[in-house]
């Protein structure tokens, strides 16, 4: 029975053409039915997108010929009932039917759509003719070609017939875009013409004088928002791509950057010397060179000389348009190489960044108060674009922007000292880190003053609150912290996270408000000052790196003080992300790991208290902090357990017989002895070669601690060393290479002294002939028996020093290493005792007395 026809789980084949019946039989509207309302289809795209009911994609495991068909046959009842509605004289349905026929483009197959798409668009053409009458079927025909020409363009073999039908809707679409229409319809639009110059360039090479000329009349115009400029600006920069040569962009940003001089020169009027735009001018139309034609052509031109004479509303708002479609060109991709014109856009941005609104006294009959306002109205948001502006060059350029990179320090130094706008600082930090990390440690010399005098003005409120004491010199010090307290405490169960919205604390006694730094503008801070340790960090260890240290941990300190706050997005606010504290403490925390680990001449002083932070962090689990913190212990292992690693993975080296590797032995013996992967003390296998195999520092542990085992000597004053050990290299300067005086004697037998050291310098001049070994000493050196002993002791000693290094080698073969290795290690010990050179050292320690305290 169907009833009881049941599918595996919700991943089974089967069930998507169950569920795509479904929709079609209970949701779609069709001729009988009415159409239920925009949130009915909502949920329609919804369930077809989630569950892939269109892609018609089957794996391995289900290709059962009953389910093939099955949901061929369901996809072929959706396309029909989607061209039913498209075609419908009811606008509501047509509507739907042609939203519906851009997700059918989406999501089906590629095979049905390539069968398919052509029938699609010929339907689809009809409604961007003049005779529809519905915008709303407009606007959807738009969407849904710009869903069907992406999905197109995205087939290498359908490139040719893409750009045949885009040619047929080039002219429509333009005239959409002229007609006084809803914005919605333009936006539509607009964004068909970005798809065609995106995917198919060529098919507007034809009409590209008509679209630059429809989309600068509509930006002048001023009908648009502000929304609808940044569309049309991001259309306008795309434009060259369809010619896609290196002539077509250097125009168009001609003509931009032109216009918009043009455009300054009448908005500062009486704001600045007439003498700045002639000097912009002249670096925008070389002398000898014709200027460029108007932006959009002589048609063009002439309306908007007629647009000038209208409020100077319309021309802040074009300025704005075009510095935002320059910021397109620069970021944007492009076919070929172009050449920027850096020093033309440089004097464009100071120009408008130095103009601040003051008037001079020669500028005071000229401009009335009126207009000085408008414009000291109006000059935030062009600060704003010209420094997005700066941003692109920095972006677009990089490093190749150092011939003028005094330029824009100057003018980043100059601007920052009257800026005072949060978000104007703030873009400013922002360029900075940009700057850094393009141009590396050359700028960072010149950019660390600013920074961290900046940095300290906005950081002020934290760094006071950190040592108790507040920033004005009339308020008390108060115990508040300006983080999200505690929930536990009852004196703060009314108070709220300390949001962007919520308002500044203010001292109830003397009326002064505490913190006027919002906490986007202190994260942009520790973001730069993260930013300059990373790259010039190593620069200001003797100079600004203590202080800056200092500041790091104390702004970390405090905003962890009071707890971790919770990771929250207010979206009812604002549309985009508006930072909490959470935000700050997840920078302060950066910026002092950066502090941690950027290069410098000592330990760092706040490692203890850093890590203590860092694994407080870590246990908020499921956060950006605790994963940070997770991060930044990591980083920090080198500086909590620092050791040296061999240069070869020794474990994965081929092993020959009795476990040792001749070939690294023959690389790696050279040198010191105690920086040798294998030394003569490791060439037989100890107890513990199973635990610490390959461990150099865990060996020298082993050496030091062999030799530290000294036996109990007799002392006496005139005992006589009978032998002289071979010396151990330890010092290659001069002074230290000559033969003490007094040496050890007695430790080996007399008459196997000259043999042994004659054996251990051929065995390691066979393994490697830069060991250095010197020429035994004379035998009538005779040393204080301070640290003498008798010869059984002594041979008893060095028959267990033997069983332990030699292992499974020849004894004989090895005398002289072990010989070797136990005066060395003697050497070391010797030095934790006392240091005897000869016998006036010994003389001159004074006695011990042991009397009795109450005596005389």
């Amino acid at each position: 029975m169907a009833a009881f026809d049941h599918v595996h789980n919700m991943h089974d084949i089967a069930l998507k053409p169950r569920l795509l019946r479904s929709l079609l039989r209970e949701q779609l509207p069709d001729e009988k039915h009415p159409f239920k309302g925009p949130l009915e289809l909502f949920h329609l795209v919804s369930m077809v997108k989630t569950h892939g009911l269109l892609s018609e994609s089957l794996t391995p495991e289900s290709t059962e010929p009953k389910v093939v068909e099955s949901w061929k046959a369901a996809v072929d009842a959706w396309v029909n009932r989607v061209l039913m509605l498209a075609s419908s004289n009811m606008p509501d349905k047509c509507w739907a039917g042609v939203c519906l026929l851009g997700v059918t483009c989406q999501e089906c197959s590629s095979e049905r759509f390539l069968a398919s798409y052509s029938g699609w668009l010929q339907k689809l053409h009809s409604y961007v003719q003049p005779p529809a009458d519905s915008h709303f079927v407009k606007v959807a025909t738009c969407a849904s070609l710009s869903d069907l020409f992406t999905r197109l363009g995205r087939f290498a073999r359908a490139k040719k017939d893409g750009t045949s039908q885009a040619v047929k809707l080039i002219q429509p679409v333009l005239k959409l875009l002229n007609e006084d229409g809803s914005e919605a319809l333009w936006e539509g639009a607009v964004h068909l013409l970005c798809t065609f110059m995106t995917y198919f360039p060529s098919s507007i090479h034809r009409f590209y004088e008509n679209a630059e000329a429809a989309i600068v009349l509509k930006i002048i115009s001023g009908k648009c928002s502000d929304k609808m400029l940044n569309e049309l600006s991001h259309c306008l920069a795309l434009l060259p791509k369809s010619r896609g040569d290196e002539d077509s962009w250097s125009m168009m940003m001609q003509k931009i950057l032109v216009s918009i001089n043009s455009y300054l020169n009448d908005t500062f009027q009486g704001a600045e010397e007439e003498s700045k735009g002639n000097e912009a001018r002249r670096l925008l139309i070389p002398p000898g060179k014709d200027p460029p034609p108007p932006l959009g052509g002589h048609l063009v031109g002439e309306t908007s000389g007629q647009i000038t004479k209208k409020p100077e509303r319309l021309q802040l708002f074009n300025i704005s348009a075009l510095m935002h479609c320059c910021c397109t060109m620069l970021t944007s991709s492009y076919p070929v190489q172009v050449r920027v014109p850096i020093r033309p856009l440089l004097s464009l941005i100071a120009r408008v960044l130095m103009v601040d609104g003051s008037l001079s006294p020669a500028l005071f009959p000229f401009t009335t108060s009126m207009q000085q306002e408008f414009i000291c109205s109006k000059l935030p948001a062009l600060h704003m674009h010209s420094l997005e502006l700066l941003s692109a060059v920095l972006k677009c350029v990089r490093s190749q922007l150092l011939p003028h990179a005094a330029e824009i320090v100057r003018l980043l130094t100059e601007y920052f000292k009257r800026c005072v706008l949060p978000d104007m600082r703030i873009k400013v930090y922002s360029i900075i880190r940009t700057l850094l990390f393009s141009m590396g440690v050359g700028i960072a010399v010149y950019l660390t003053q600013e920074i961290i005098s900046n940095a300290y003005v906005d950081l002020e409120f934290i760094t006071h609150e950190s040592s108790g004491t507040s920033s004005s010199a009339y308020s008390k010090p108060s115990s508040e912290v300006l983080i999200q307290p505690s929930q536990k405490k009852r004196k703060h169960a009314s108070s709220t996270g300390p949001l962007e919205g919520q308002p500044d604390k203010i001292d109830l006694e003397m009326g002064l408000t505490k913190n006027l730094c919002p906490i986007s503008l202190k994260i942009a801070a520790l973001e730069a000052l993260e930013a300059l340790l990373t790259v010039g960090g190593a620069l200001g260890t003797d100079g600004w790196r203590p202080s800056i240290d200092h500041l790091l941990i104390s702004v970390a300190t405090s905003a962890c003080k009071g707890g971790w706050a919770k990771e929250e997005n207010h979206i009812f606010l604002s549309s985009q992300h508006v930072p909490t504290w959470a935000d700050f403490q997840l920078a302060a925390l950066r910026a002092l790991l950066s502090s941690l680990l950027s290069p410098a001449h000592f330990r760092p002083p706040n490692l203890a208290r850093g890590l203590e932070l860092f694994r407080r962090g870590m246990r908020e689990t499921g956060t950006k902090v605790a994963e940070f913190c997770a991060h930044a212990l990591l980083a920090l292992e080198v500086l909590i357990h620092p050791r040296a690693l061999p240069l070869f993975d020794f474990s994965a080296a081929p092993i020959s017989c009795d476990g040792v590797n001749s070939r690294i032995l023959d690389v790696c013996s050279y040198g010191d002895k105690q920086n040798a992967p294998f030394s003569s003390s490791k060439l037989g296998k100890g107890p513990g070669a199973a635990i610490s195999a390959h461990d150099d520092l865990y060996e020298s542990w082993l050496a030091n601690d062999e030799g530290a085992n000294i036996p109990v000597v007799n002392t006496g004053k005139d005992q006589n060393y009978n032998a002289n050990p071979p010396e151990i290299i330890r010092d290659q300067s001069p002074e230290k290479n000559l033969p003490p005086a007094k040496s050890f004697s007695n430790r080996v037998p007399e008459e196997s002294k000259q043999e042994q050291v004659s054996t251990s310098t051929a065995q390691w001049t066979e393994v490697d002939e830069t060991i250095q070994v010197h020429e035994p000493v004379e035998e009538d050196r005779t040393m204080p028996a301070d640290f003498g002993a008798s010869d059984s002791t002594e041979s008893k000693f060095m028959s267990s020093k033997k069983d332990v290094l030699a292992g499974k080698l020849d004894v004989s073969s090895t005398q002289g290493v072990n010989t070797t290795t136990t005066v060395s290690n003697l050497e070391r010990s010797k030095h934790l005792v006392v240091e005897v050179d000869s016998e006036s050292s010994m003389d001159s320690l004074p006695d011990i007395v042991d009397a009795d305290p109450d005596s005389d």
